[in-house]
């Protein structure tokens, strides 16, 4: 088998975590997305993936593989698409990472205009709020809001966006709205955990003097995804933080209320970011311009 070939179906399997699932994608039967991943392993001596009954997971050299496959494949399509610029379109796959919010209520309806544009790419979009591993999972870039902790990436500063306190008016009903950092303690949050350590947020606000304060608070419930946190809230069950140009729709019919406006959490920095040994190619650059300009639409501070 072309080894190119080789390479496309393992990193099929890779991203898919499954040999079925990699042969759908592909059109291929399951014993040819099989034999080809064999096939690989045997010539270099050593096995990629892991394989159960439930799942396929890279094996060390498994994923050191997918990485230099990744970029020699990445390669191959910039040189196909080096003159791209003389009236050819712009063609393969772009994979991206996205907040869950952010991809509902922003990317995603504005696809159909990049896709008139660039009609020759695909998109695979991922949302949720996962720390997903760019380089490992083959992905070209993400969009991450909050403090980046890996300084293996580059980043392109998109701007903040500015946070607020809700609650229901079912909550407020039931517990009375706050009206100073003393109150807090007689409150509910719903708790927001991290994909990454499993450990819940504390509550955030900005002091007199500008300085980002956390202080813990009771909860009955704690979640690790965007759309649960808000709804969580929209249920009454606590008070919660999030970007406020992500709730307008639910502040507007009143679903939601803001409260404590004097002591919001500071800003949250967003960022578009990739791997620091991948460059981009001209489908991912064009991607990424286009992203910048459709979230910069929104009113994200500078």
């Amino acid at each position: 088998m072309d080894q190119l070939k080789g390479m496309r179906i393992f990193q099929a399997v890779a991203d898919c975590k499954s040999f079925t699932q990699a042969a759908e994608r592909l059109n291929l039967p399951k014993p040819t997305v099989t034999n080809a991943v064999q096939a690989i392993e045997q010539q270099l001596g050593v096995r990629l993936l892991q394989r159960t009954t439930r799942k396929v997971s890279l094996t060390a050299e498994g994923a050191q593989y997918l990485e230099r496959c990744t970029a020699l494949l990445n390669d191959l399509e910039d040189i196909n698409g080096l003159f791209a610029g003389d009236g050819r379109l712009l063609g393969g796959a772009v994979r991206v990472e996205l907040p869950e919010r952010l991809a509902h209520l922003v990317v995603i309806p504005a696809l159909p205009d990049f896709f008139r544009r660039h009609p020759g790419i695909q998109v695979r979009l991922g949302s949720g709020d996962r720390y997903a591993d760019l380089v490992g999972e083959g992905i070209d870039c993400a969009v991450r809001g909050g403090t980046l902790r890996d300084s293996t990436l580059v980043a392109r500063r998109l701007g903040t966006m500015e946070q607020i306190n809700l609650a229901s008016p079912a909550y407020l009903e039931r517990h009375g709205r706050p009206r100073t950092l003393d109150d807090l303690q007689h409150h509910l949050a719903v708790n927001f955990f991290s994909s990454q350590t499993g450990r819940d947020m504390d509550w955030e606000y900005v002091d007199a003097d500008g300085i980002g304060r956390t202080l813990p608070m009771r909860s009955q419930v704690s979640v690790s995804g965007t759309e649960a946190y808000i709804a969580a809230c929209v249920a009454g069950l606590g008070l919660i933080q999030v970007p406020g140009e992500s709730v307008m729709p639910l502040l507007a019919a009143g679903r939601l209320e803001q409260v404590l406006p004097a002591w919001r959490p500071a800003p949250m920095p967003l960022n578009i970011v990739y791997s620091h040994n991948r460059h981009l190619s001209p489908r991912v650059r064009v991607f990424v311009d286009w992203l910048i300009s459709v979230i910069g639409q929104q009113n994200v501070s500078e």
